[in-house]
């Protein structure tokens, strides 16, 4: 963990964009609550192929607007090289500094062959590098306890460090509830000379069944002692989401302690269970000072961009 205790911890969010006009009404209220906290940039998740783009457009719109930093998410999947440079020049015009850079879900029962120019995260990292230089932040995806595509933990290993000598900035690691998981991935990139900010994501527990089924599709493990305690609120809605918060608000104040470089939440569009770990964390007394002037910088180039300055 030596590597990451260097860096400057960065605390950040992610949302999902919404389907439906009400659905960004009731975003857009819950935005306004966890802006209040100084995120050190909220990250909006992307469809290939068409599914979200449009509204994913429409949610980094509204968040520029607002003086947000935002770093869209942006697939190659599905995309040709030309696609994937429109869409960063128009990025890049909003005053959007910071890109997360993923190869996408494949389409269930395809290959690869025939779903874009690009095949994989790291040459999408070489493409946004070789397009725009060094103008992007880039983060990319981790995964502590292996992508559950991946041939073998070493193959999934070697997979990360493409990626990071492709150009990428930072990692976000997919979420999990094991530290172990993540300190031992830590030192594997160690001996493997990988020297970027690998920054843990955090899934805060509000439902069992929806946090079962996600875990299963991405290959996150629920300890089983976690598993029993939820099993045995059966329905108490509130029950679980407070166990949730104290074990996930445990694994953070774990993870600091250890020299994490910072924590990203995996909100679902929710405020109240992040506002809660938040402040059981007291991140503002970590964070505030770093995120307020990212904020500021961000609404200067966004002025700049616009034509007001």
């Amino acid at each position: 963990m030596e590597s990451q205790k260097k860096f400057t911890p960065t605390f950040s969010l992610e949302l999902f964009p919404p389907k439906t006009e009400t659905g960004m009404e009731r975003l857009q209220t819950t935005v306004k609550k966890l802006v209040a906290i100084n995120p050190g940039y909220i990250s909006v998740t992307y469809g290939a192929g068409g599914s979200t783009q449009e509204r994913t457009y429409e949610t980094v719109d509204w968040l520029v607007s607002q003086g947000v930093e935002c770093a869209p998410h942006l697939s190659c999947i599905g995309s040709s090289r030309e696609e994937i440079d429109e869409i960063l020049t128009r990025y890049k015009s909003q005053g959007i500094r910071r890109i997360v850079a993923l190869r996408g879900d494949l389409p269930s029962g395809a290959g690869l062959s025939g779903l874009g120019d690009l095949n994989y995260a790291n040459e999408l990292v070489a493409q946004i590098r070789q397009s725009f230089g060094d103008y992007f932040h880039i983060e990319v995806a981790a995964y502590p306890e292996f992508h559950p595509q991946a041939l073998s933990a070493e193959a999934d290993l070697f997979n990360f460090k493409r990626k990071v000598k492709a150009g990428a900035n930072a990692a976000i690691t997919q979420y999990f509830f094991n530290a172990e998981a993540y300190f031992q991935f830590v030192d594997s990139c160690e001996k493997r000379g990988l020297d970027i900010p690998i920054v843990p994501g955090i899934m805060p527990i509000t439902n069992y069944s929806s946090l079962s089924r996600f875990s299963d599709g991405c290959g996150a493990e629920i300890p089983r002692w976690i598993k029993r305690r939820l099993e045995g609120f059966g329905d108490d809605i509130n029950s679980i989401r407070d166990f949730g918060i104290d074990v996930t608000s445990n694994l953070c104040r774990e993870l600091l302690e250890h020299g994490a470089p910072g924590l990203h939440f995996y909100s679902m569009n929710q405020s109240v269970p992040v506002l809660r770990i938040w402040e059981n964390l007291d991140l503002n007394k970590l964070s505030s000072c770093k995120n307020a002037e990212n904020a500021k910088k961000h609404r200067v180039r966004r002025e700049r961009c616009s034509g007001n300055l």
